[in-house]
């Protein structure tokens, strides 16, 4: 029967962790599904926005007839940010030939490979499934098993057609000044609300925009993401509450809506290359 694993801490992070989330997670939990699929947890201090691709997929070749793969997502939580990381091991693509593999234009068995995802709703919720669900007993590392495989299999859908979810036309709205200006509005909302957790479906609502257009006018717009223009916002006021105002860190950690001081630090630090005590006076 499969259990939950006892975590070494001298094992190596997964790559595909690494790559997602360019910082270091602490771990919270692993269990098997099969001898040849794995599943860990890590928790990720200092994460309080998550990016817009919150996915990547890894290939990694093993030897030449032989890989695995490693599927990651980023998740939010009521403890604020978890990454979830799915190890397909050489083992479980064996039941299939090869050439089906080689068919895939955009993988490239030969080389290691990555790419970013989207978090759609359906792989969100077969993600919640899966850990909320450890296998018990042969029934649940079955159902476990077929929730891990339509995960990878969407990932993959994506991989092939990146661009089929979303058919925005390039930016071509933003010709029209009613678009620009549902995008500078929405900039304006973020500037007083930077502060807050401000979703983009929500954030699209208050413009009434599609949410697709507003991620793309705002990148071209502005040179950022929405995600990394809150981030740049919060990090100016944070120095200038330290530097200036001489506050407290655990208050300009509550004041822009940090969910903990080590997620300020840490992202703080990221960002500056200061802890936020140095900047005291």
């Amino acid at each position: 029967m499969p259990q939950v694993l006892v975590h070494n801490q001298e094992e190596q992070i997964p790559a595909v962790i690494n790559r997602l989330t360019g910082s270091a997670p602490q771990f919270a939990q692993a269990f098997a599904l099969s001898r040849d699929l794995r599943v860990e947890c890590y928790r990720l201090p200092g994460v309080d926005l998550l990016p817009e691709e919150r996915g990547t997929l890894m290939c990694l070749p093993v030897s030449d007839d032989s890989f695995s793969m490693q599927l990651a997502y980023m998740l939010e939580d009521e403890e604020g940010a978890l990454a979830v990381c799915l190890h397909f091991y050489p083992e479980f693509f064996q039941q299939w030939p090869l050439a089906l593999f080689e068919k895939e234009a955009a993988i490239r068995l030969e080389h290691s490979t990555d790419f970013e995802l989207r978090l759609d709703n359906v792989s969100s919720s077969l993600l919640v499934q899966i850990m909320e669900q450890p296998p018990r007993d042969m029934s649940t590392a079955l159902q476990g098993m077929e929730q891990a495989f339509h995960l990878l299999r969407k990932a993959l859908e994506q991989v092939s057609c990146p661009f089929a979810p979303c058919p925005v036309p390039a930016c071509r709205f933003l010709a029209h000044d009613s678009e620009r200006e549902k995008i500078f509005k929405a900039r304006s909302i973020l500037d007083a609300h930077y502060d807050e957790k401000l979703t983009i479906k929500s954030l699209a609502r208050k413009v009434a925009m599609n949410e697709c257009y507003l991620k793309k006018g705002f990148k071209t717009l502005t040179g950022c993401t929405i995600h990394e223009y809150i981030a740049t916002r919060r990090i100016a006021s944070a120095r200038h509450m330290l530097q200036v105002e001489g506050r407290p860190v655990t208050e300009v950690a509550a004041r822009l809506g940090y969910s903990s001081i080590s997620h300020f630090s840490t992202a703080f630090k990221k960002a500056t290359g200061l802890k936020p005590c140095e900047l005291l006076a």
